[in-house]
């Protein structure tokens, strides 16, 4: 471990020791999360995500900015994908259950859902999950990924926010060998529907802040899948 490594744990926790010392701190967290869901999603994922691809390309290149990394329209792009997410897991946790409430076993669902830790909960947390991972998070996923290599293309310039993505060419480009046997095949079942799982588990005002820190293990996820593909080459 190098000196910048102590410094980033430093950061780190004078970063998150107002939440725990201050309570106005964590107030003012709750209240952003009632009154601007959607402004406090851009936020967490855009800082806790690409916190996430920086401890990634620590582990695949040895430095936390690597050049041409592109810090800010990561931030940025990871920002907006958070609120896409947030928006996404609002519509699952609320419409999964209300589908399941239709069936006599899972009448009592919704309510399940809004209360405290209860077998029942869980097992309408695992559907949410399921679903949500089944069906939005590939293609979450795949738009990460041509994100990354719409900003790779630029060199990390902010420029790149501005520059017409080439869907086709960048889908054409992506080794789906590793995205869809590692990213999707193994990551999906072993490590994001469990995630997640637990995620609806949580009261309301931390799920997008559990999944956001999750996002973080997507970072060390990508960086492995990374270097899966440059041993095979």
């Amino acid at each position: 471990m190098k000196k910048v490594d102590f410094l980033v744990i430093v950061i780190v926790i004078i970063c998150l020791l107002p939440f725990f010392l201050i309570p106005a701190v964590y107030q003012a967290y709750l209240y952003g999360n009632q009154h601007i869901p959607l402004c406090m999603a851009f936020l967490k994922f855009g800082i806790l995500a690409t916190f996430g691809e920086m401890l990634g390309s620590r582990i695949k290149n040895g430095t936390y900015l690597p050049k041409n990394f592109g810090i800010l329209p990561k931030f940025i792009v990871w920002g907006l994908l958070g609120m896409w997410i947030g928006l996404a897991m609002n519509v699952f946790s609320n419409g999964i259950p209300r589908f399941l409430s239709r069936y006599g076993i899972f009448s009592s669902m919704p309510e399940a859902m809004a209360g405290s830790f209860t077998g029942m909960k869980l097992i309408g947390a695992f559907c949410i999950s399921l679903m949500m991972n089944t069906s939005f998070a590939p293609v979450f996923m795949t738009l990460h990924k041509v994100s990354d290599m719409h900003i790779a293309a630029y060199k990390g310039s902010v420029c790149s926010l501005f520059k017409v993505m080439p869907m086709r060419q960048y889908l054409s480009q992506i080794d789906w060998n590793v995205q869809w046997g590692f990213v999707f095949k193994k990551t999906i079942p072993l490590f994001w529907i469990p995630a997640h799982t637990l995620t609806f588990c949580l009261p309301k005002d931390f799920q997008v802040l559990f999944a956001a820190f999750c996002s973080i293990i997507l970072g060390l996820f990508l960086s492995i899948a990374a270097m899966k593909k440059s041993n095979a080459a």
